[in-house]
């Protein structure tokens, strides 16, 4: 369901690159079609004489409800470029905007946009984030800055104007995980790689170069001006000190830090259900890891316990199927140390014994094909067979490669004897009671 909203798309007429966007927006929906930002929403075009950095409170003017500023992006390592981002100023305000003042963004607008931008970008443009830098930044209105960059060449490229305006006027804003973000360089890698595969959607997002600025009343603004519910760090572009720093302050601020592979996750769930599982998963075994498989939504979380022997037998006979098996189940499996995966499971409350069943079917399945395992009654047992150093000790094998070659299944000769593995195999079995072992075979 849509809300419609007042849009305005505002660029400079000194800016070539503002320029090419606009014409190519006006002559799009010119030609007719449908366009979801025009279908949807009342769109205004703003042309202003100036750069777009100094126009601070212009949404005292412009009567809207999101700014898009449509504009150019210079670089000293100029490449072929289009780029998305919200205005702020950490520190100084050396390119427009107040000191220490940060914009308010629109993390799902952004989110759209960029996915858009690359499905559509012309050969040799690289699409990304950038930073929160520069004004304006005294604004009360959401806004985001669209760019092409980086020199006059792609300023006026047809194809790069054209297809951020196709990016702009297809952008549909849905439901994303929004999130402020720590580390990494201008154009903010990693957090851009999240975005593109995930409902990952950055707000305002501190380089790695600035982060000596970040205490806990600007760490604050960010997550306010973001609508952030969690917090993404780039580790590997901060030093371990870094890392600890802003962990305690986010820890201090009650916003959650989660990894790529657990924004990826998170993705799949209503929020309020993802922190509901954290929650249950902290209760089962704190500090474990949650490794979310085909399960989305919204729904109450609750736990599915399985017979600690089955998991351990599985995962020791066949741990990649095990895994690939649970990954066509709606189920959440827990981690954690060495432990890679824990007895108990958690799940949506409508499908507990469903789940339950289905985890016990899967286990013994993949226990079956392993011809050391067997039926008895309401048993499934489990035979290992070892190989007995003691056992070839007394057979005369000296202890060498010999043992490796016993141990390995191959026959050996101790002066003229044949030494075959079995003769020194010990075979040990551990009975796992699974009540109505039939239905899961």
């Amino acid at each position: 369901m849509y809300i419609p909203m007042r849009i305005a798309l505002i660029n400079s007429r000194e800016d070539v690159a503002g320029v090419n966007i606009r014409d190519h927006l006006r002559t799009l929906l010119a030609e007719g079609g449908s366009w979801p930002l025009a279908d949807h929403h009342t769109l205004t075009f703003h042309e202003v004489a100036g750069r777009l950095i100094y126009l601070d409170r212009i949404d005292q003017k412009v009567d809207a409800d999101l700014i898009i500023f449509i504009s150019r992006h210079a670089s000293v390592q100029p490449a072929p470029c289009l780029t998305v981002h919200v205005t702020g100023n950490y520190d100084t305000a050396d390119l427009g905007g107040e000191p220490g003042m940060l914009a308010p963004a629109a993390p799902q607008w952004m989110h759209a946009i960029l996915q858009n931008l690359a499905a559509r970008a012309p050969e040799g443009y690289r699409v990304s984030y950038e930073v929160t830098h520069h004004g304006p930044t005294a604004l009360s209105t959401p806004s985001l800055f669209v760019e092409i960059g980086s020199t006059a060449t792609e300023w006026t490229d047809p194809a790069a104007g054209r297809a951020v305006a196709k990016s702009i006027l297809t952008a549909e804003a849905e439901e994303t995980l929004n999130l402020i973000g720590f580390g990494g360089t201008h154009y903010a890698v990693r957090q851009t790689g999240i975005a593109l595969s995930s409902r990952g959607a950055f707000g305002h997002i501190m380089p790695a170069r600035q982060i000596g600025t970040v205490n806990p009343t600007l760490l604050r603004t960010m997550q306010e001006a973001s609508g952030a519910v969690a917090a993404y760090i780039d580790k590997k572009s901060l030093s371990n000190d870094e890392v600890r720093r802003i962990e305690r302050m986010l820890d201090d601020a009650g916003l959650p830090v989660l990894s790529e592979s657990e924004v990826q996750e998170a993705s799949r769930l209503k929020w309020a259900t993802y922190l509901a599982v954290r929650n249950l998963a902290e209760g089962i075994a704190p500090g474990s890891r949650i490794h979310i498989h085909d399960l989305s939504g919204e729904g109450t979380p609750v736990t599915v316990p399985i017979t600690p022997d089955l998991i351990e037998g599985v995962l020791k006979t066949d741990k990649s199927g095990f895994i690939t098996g649970l990954d066509r189940l709606p189920v959440i499996h827990l981690s954690k140390g060495s432990t890679e995966v824990l007895p108990t499971f958690i799940c949506f409350e409508n499908t507990v014994s469903r789940l339950a069943s289905d985890i016990t079917t899967l286990c013994v399945k993949l226990l079956l094909i392993c011809e050391n395992a067997a039926i008895d009654g309401d048993h499934l047992v489990l035979r290992k067979v070892r190989f007995d150093p003691e056992k070839a000790r007394m057979l005369g094998v000296p202890k060498g490669p010999l043992f490796g070659m016993l141990a390995g299944g191959k026959a050996v000769e101790i002066e003229g004897r044949k030494i075959t593995p079995d003769a020194v195999q010990t075979t040990s079995a551990k009975r796992i009671h699974i009540p109505g072992l039939e239905r899961y075979i």
